[in-house]
């Protein structure tokens, strides 16, 4: 897939208020400093299209960016982020939730895992989250470049051995590093074949 335009579009605390147009949405979400923006930056080729901050935790709203006038990716709040107040830390919960489980349009959601990281608990169970309620979802592990590939691999497939003592099909998984640009054909040649085939079923 060739990126010939991504804008952002709008920001929302709510997701009736997101766009009406029906075009697929891929999420992205993750514990705070996982680097979503950083990839996102990264998958479109615009260096600015979304904030990086070194501040954890900045984005608070529901931020869609249109790729291609085609499809959407949905920068959403990170989760797991310990310096916020319980209410805040509830509107978001909240906020987070209801974008997940209620918006039709919602394609895929990428979970964003750091590979530099032995399996974390806040992950595991959002992902058990995700499978409880049946939302599609695919897994990104961030900072590849942080690590020598042999210890990569270890953490890349001790995670996924952690999701197999729960789950009988692990979910498409990526490995990535928006320093060097790993990961990102992959990435966008998955969400144009399953755009193709959103087309094929409703053609």
């Amino acid at each position: 897939m060739t990126i010939k335009s991504a804008e952002f579009v709008i920001s929302n605390s709510d997701y009736r208020k997101c766009p009406s147009d029906g075009k697929p949405e891929y999420a992205l979400i993750g514990r705070s400093n996982v680097g979503k923006s950083s990839l996102i930056n990264m998958l479109t080729g615009k260096k600015g299209l979304a904030m990086t901050s070194s501040t954890p935790g900045k984005t608070l709203l529901i931020n869609h960016f249109a790729i291609n006038n085609e499809w959407y990716m949905v920068d959403l709040p990170g989760y797991g982020y310990a310096k916020r107040n319980k209410s805040q830390q509830e509107t978001l919960e909240t906020l987070i939730a209801d974008y997940i489980l209620e918006r039709e349009s919602l394609t895929c959601l990428f979970v964003l895992i750091d590979s530099r990281l032995e399996p974390q608990r806040i992950d595991l169970e959002f992902i058990e989250w995700l499978g409880e309620n049946q939302v599609p979802f695919a897994i990104i592990f961030t900072k590849a470049d942080k690590l020598s590939h042999g210890a990569l691999t270890v953490n890349v497939q001790k995670f996924l051995d952690t999701l197999k003592e729960e789950w009988e099909e692990l979910p498409p998984y990526f490995i990535t590093s928006s320093l060097i640009g790993q990961g990102r054909d992959e990435i966008l040649k998955w969400i144009e074949s399953v755009n193709k085939d959103l087309e094929n079923a409703t053609a």
